[in-house]
């Protein structure tokens, strides 16, 4: 049996905030289902098949209503699934009620829990000793590879206490254990694939993020529109004619900087990469240093995946009543340390908002600098999570059906998976698109006919 999260010396098989907040988590998570319809199909193959089956899987994600319909697909398709969350604001504890009532699904997460409770979820989904982990932003992936490498130093407390317990034998069974694992953000697998550039990684990993069906999606209209949601349900200000800053100009960065102009805003685009900054340009965007942003910005929002990008030099510069915001992964975008350094605060003024005062200035921070649109509000919509979660599930099995073949690399689910569900997202749309004739075939075959 797994071992699971510990509560005054006994064993829980879960560490959820209040099991009757379930019903209420069981109406929103078939409200999602609704605009589900590719993980809908791949459920109902995967309850015929059962691909799945003895496969006990570690997932490490946002404990929403659209990851709740990705666990309960992996279970239908024989997975014993364990579930803990991928930030501490993130989880809606309604859901995870439910996924343990209504599904018999471990889940160890609690919205706000604190640092020492983050790991020990973290540690109890490890416990789970799963043959296939599913991250968002490679913490499970990330801890095993810590045990891999005997470096226990560099733990979470936590987790090293835990792991000090057991034997070595024990320690290497628990990585040797998995046949493969996937990853669903950029940072994640930016991270990811140092490791195999380095050959440290230990075992096959599919780059979820990398297939198109995720990333021209999820990240561009799903963080751009969440992102917008997060921060009006946080601030309820007025996006019309203010001055939002982006910083970067990935596909997420993209996504918002096009619903910010989209509700009035006037846009300025940061970057470090030349190409990404000359497009922003060509868009239509004004691109800027952040240090030129800071003193006419009402609102920044960083989405880079790297650290301290908005730092303390720019708070300084910034404008009296400035707001400042992440939707990149982890909540080091923002030099918050560095801030409560030079600043007197603190104040809470709003359930997610943090005002700090600074060289005669008010600061907002929003969410405690972590990912806002999970922090306020509600993640991305379901239906873009649809073929983001339809990759996840297709990856588990993929894995399972390839894991003597894969190599200990980072690779993206097979192209004709990819064009599988776009094809079935469109279907479920009503959405039919032309098919090539034999001559068209056989004219982008060839290599002799001219014009």
């Amino acid at each position: 049996m797994s071992e699971t999260a510990t509560k005054g010396g006994a064993k829980a098989t879960n560490d959820i905030k209040d099991i009757k907040l379930a019903d209420e988590g069981r109406r929103r998570t078939e409200w999602a289902e609704r605009s589900m319809p590719v993980l809908r199909h791949i459920r109902e193959r995967f309850a015929r098949e059962r691909p799945l089956t003895g496969k006990r899987l570690a997932a490490c994600l946002h404990v929403t209503t659209e990851t709740a319909n990705l666990a309960v697909t992996l279970q239908a398709g024989g997975a014993d699934v364990a579930l803990c969350a991928s930030n501490p604001l993130s989880t809606q504890d309604d859901v995870a009620a439910h996924l343990v009532r209504d599904h018999g699904i471990k889940v160890f997460a609690i919205k706000g829990e604190d640092h020492a409770t983050y790991y020990e979820h973290i540690r109890a989904a490890l416990a789970h000793r799963a043959d296939i982990t599913m991250d968002d932003g490679a913490d499970l992936v990330g801890a095993l590879h810590m045990i891999a490498l005997n470096r226990l130093d560099d733990l979470a407390p936590p987790v090293r206490k835990w792991v000090e317990t057991l034997s070595a034998a024990d320690r290497k069974a628990l990585v040797a254990g998995v046949i493969g694992s996937t990853e669903e953000t950029t940072t994640g697998v930016i991270r990811l694939k140092a490791m195999a550039k380095d050959g440290v990684l230990q075992f096959p990993v599919i780059a979820v993020n990398d297939s198109l069906t995720k990333h021209l999606f999820d990240n561009r209209y799903g963080t751009g529109q969440s992102t917008l949601d997060g921060i009006i349900r946080a601030t309820n200000l007025l996006i019309a004619g203010s001055t939002v800053v982006v910083a970067g100009y990935g596909w997420c960065g993209r996504g918002f900087a096009m619903r910010a102009r989209g509700a009035g805003a006037n846009v300025i685009v940061t970057e470090i990469d030349p190409m990404k900054a000359l497009e922003a340009q060509m868009d239509g965007y004004r691109v800027a240093t952040m240090e030129a942003a800071a003193p006419v910005g009402d609102l920044f929002v960083t989405l880079t995946g790297n650290v301290e990008v908005i730092r303390v030099e720019h708070m300084k510069a910034m404008k009296d009543g400035a707001v400042v915001a992440n939707s990149g992964h982890f909540n080091v975008e923002i030099d918050l340390e560095g801030l409560k350094k030079v600043a007197t605060g603190p104040v809470r003024v709003r359930e997610f908002v943090e005002e700090f005062q600074l060289a005669g200035k008010k600061i907002f921070v929003l969410g405690d600098g972590r990912l806002i649109n999970l922090a306020a509000a509600e993640g991305h919509p379901a239906s873009v999570m649809d073929m983001s979660f339809a990759n996840q599930a297709l990856a588990a099995e993929y894995v399972v059906n390839n894991a003597k073949k894969l190599g200990k690399e980072v690779s993206r689910i097979p192209a004709d998976l990819d064009q599988e569900i776009a094809r079935l997202k469109l279907q479920s749309m009503g959405v039919a698109i032309d098919t090539l004739t034999a001559a068209q075939r056989k004219y982008l075959a060839s290599w002799d006919m001219g014009t």
